[in-house]
């Protein structure tokens, strides 16, 4: 598609679904005051999470090949409407059962926004300009997910109740919801039928295999800070769970910076050389991070941290469809299944946190990001 025929009242229906997309990160403070209100131990608070991202892997898959038959936009209106019933549900009624139940809807929902999202958005964009759409997209998503913290914070000052940021989700998901549904767009579709097992069958692809893990260990790098930051400031600063909480911000902020000027930069310089230099910086400050012997600069290195990691999801997700753009369905449904690293990293963090304490469970990260950077190889080597 040509750049001078972007309908942009066509994309920006699209991203704004990206708005909704990031209301899953909202996961990250829920797991600490959830801690707080129900006493949970760190095994079961990191329980919060594995419910949202669990549903990556079983879901991912069945919904490319939904969307494949039924249509981009008409999936993703079902997402939406998970999420938006998912988030009234807390308002309505506070247990850790419901809470759960929430997250539950919450993973499906923002399962079925991710896998249809991303190709709906290459649908609507120019192809030299995915990449930088696809940053600009993680932009939109971080700008949410940075909100998310802040309305918890004044809900709390304001309101004493932190659960009020489900009811502004819930308005907010009714309203991308009904946009997109009154916005008519025009799809691409493959040839080649879409199967579970064609979607499969492409794991075989060595270079493909290896992006997924990627995108697993992003994934799980981006959700394991989300939810050990409040941990980490209150164990080794002694700080407050609400001081804690802005750590989450701070990180949020970041990552907004960095997808904003990845929005404006990959679509003019070199996606590949990017990804060495945001991977190694990234395995970097996470050891800074983990050695840090103060509340300012664990803050200070989250934020850089944020800056570095943000636009490894995106560099990674474009640089694999843009070799295989026919398969782009499939190819989504595997990636976004990968996501489920947010549901297996955080439980494997806790356990590491419960045995040896917090700051050996960021290791878990430090490798994460090694192998990112390993990826960098793999994609050179294929040319």
């Amino acid at each position: 598609m040509d750049t001078k025929k972007m309908n942009f009242k066509v994309v920006f229906p699209v991203l704004l679904c990206y708005i909704v997309m990031g209301f899953v990160d909202i996961v990250g403070v829920s797991t600490g005051f959830a801690r707080r209100d129900f006493n949970l131990s760190p095994e079961m608070a990191q329980l919060i999470p594995s419910m949202v991202f669990v549903w990556f892997f079983f879901l991912s898959i069945p919904v490319g090949v939904l969307q494949h038959n039924l249509g981009k936009r008409k999936v993703l209106l079902f997402g939406i409407l998970f999420t938006t019933v998912g988030m009234f549900l807390p308002f309505v009624y506070y247990s850790y059962a419901i809470l759960l139940v929430c997250f539950v809807l919450l993973g499906i929902g923002n399962t079925i926004i991710q896998v249809s999202s991303n190709p709906l958005l290459q649908d609507v964009v120019a192809k030299d300009r995915f990449s930088s759409f696809m940053s600009l997209s993680q932009f939109i998503k971080a700008i949410s997910s940075l909100v998310g913290p802040l309305i918890v914070t004044f809900a709390v000052s304001q309101y004493g109740d932190w659960k009020l940021v489900f009811l502004v989700y819930g308005i907010a998901s009714s309203i991308a919801g009904l946009w997109l549904m009154l916005t008519p767009v025009e799809e691409s579709f493959s040839d080649e039928r879409a199967t579970f097992g064609s979607a499969l069958k492409l794991l075989k692809n060595p270079f493909i295999a290896a992006m997924v893990l990627a995108i697993f260990l992003i994934v799980g790098l981006d959700v394991g800070m989300n939810t050990n930051i409040q941990n980490l400031l209150t164990s080794q600063f002694g700080i407050s769970l609400e001081q804690a909480s802005i750590g989450i911000s701070i990180y949020f902020t970041a990552l907004m910076i960095t997808r904003f000027l990845g929005a404006l930069l990959l679509s003019k310089i070199d996606n590949l050389k990017f990804l060495y230099w945001s991977s190694l910086l990234t395995i970097l400050l996470l050891v800074v991070l983990v050695f840090s012997t103060s509340s300012l600069m664990a803050q200070v290195v989250i934020f850089l941290i944020g800056l570095t990691s943000g636009n490894l999801f995106p560099l990674i997700f474009s640089l694999t469809v843009n070799r295989f753009p026919e398969r782009a369905n499939e190819i989504s449904g595997l990636m976004i299944m990968a996501v489920v690293g947010g549901a297996v990293i955080p439980p494997i963090m806790g356990l590491i946190n419960k045995s040896f304490g917090v700051q050996l469970s960021f290791v878990v990260l430090v490798l994460s990001a090694l192998y990112v950077f390993v990826t960098y190889y793999i994609i050179k080597k294929r040319g």
